[in-house]
């Protein structure tokens, strides 16, 4: 198995949070869960011209196009592992899918859409297999990227404003509204739009998120005490959103947990 990760160029990373590559042929289990994480992707498979359309179940419902963008998703989805062989990916900054492809990010919420709705270059899957070495994959896709910029692209000042707020502190919505100057209703419909769900959701997540990689880096302290720490009201509070979010609870995911915090083999 092959895993790299590249840090974008300067210019890219108010969008781009990270490119990556991935090579993990034949592995043992078929399906795998993956959590929602607040961000939007974009997936490329380099070893076939599709990707499997996985439901909850897992059960396979068809196919989806080579090259997707993945929304914003508030529960988990599953995926087949056949096609972890080859892939490439964008991983964006909350609200950097908006700001570089000048999109409502609201409009892919819960969805993954064909990347040839909103990628006017050359096919990207295309240009990647070309490529050989992995490193380089990820440095045209570096580069190819960048070319977006020359377009015009630029992040909300509204939404940048709103997720430092709610990174430095503990918010509610009504409160970040009123630091900003802004009706609650404006905050929230702006937000949406540029980042794929709501500040109230996407708060709801990145606190999930805290617990995710606690548990990923072997906490090993009271559920209780771990609610706390990550922000819940109280182990009940975190119980249920962690099984919202998952499908499964904290710890199974302990339990489970594979080689990416956010991925969960399905047994």
């Amino acid at each position: 198995m092959l895993n790299l990760e590249k840090a974008p160029n300067p210019l890219l990373r108010p969008f781009v949070r990270k490119l990556w590559y991935c090579r993990a042929p034949q592995i043992p289990h078929r399906r795998e869960r993956v959590l929602p994480n607040g961000c939007m992707q974009i997936v490329l498979s380099l070893s076939r011209g599709y990707l499997t359309d996985c439901g909850e179940d897992g059960e396979a419902n068809g196919h989806l196009p080579q090259a997707i963008v993945a929304g914003t998703r508030a529960r988990f989805e599953v995926i087949d592992t056949a096609d972890m062989d080859e892939l490439a990916g964008i991983l964006f900054e909350p609200g950097g899918f908006a700001g570089l492809f000048r999109e409502r990010s609201d409009l892919f919420f819960g969805r993954s859409i064909a990347l040839d709705d909103v990628w006017t270059g050359p096919p990207l899957a295309e240009r990647l297999s070309e490529v050989q070495e992995p490193a380089a994959k990820l440095a045209t896709l570096d580069v190819l990227l960048t070319q977006l910029l020359h377009q015009g692209s630029c992040r909300s000042g509204l939404v940048d404003q709103a997720l430092h707020l709610f990174r430095l502190r503990t918010l509610t919505v009504a409160g970040c509204a009123r630091s900003l100057g802004v009706s609650e209703r404006r905050l929230s419909q702006v937000f949406s739009e540029q980042v794929g769900m709501g500040p109230k959701m996407w708060c709801r997540i990145r606190r999930f998120q805290t617990a995710v990689q606690a548990l990923y880096n072997g906490a090993d302290i009271p559920w209780a005490e771990l609610a706390l720490h990550c922000g819940y009201y109280d182990q009940s509070h975190f119980a249920n959103d962690f099984t919202a979010f998952s499908g499964i609870n904290p710890t199974t995911y302990s339990a489970r947990r594979g080689r990416w915090q956010n991925h969960v083999p399905v047994l």
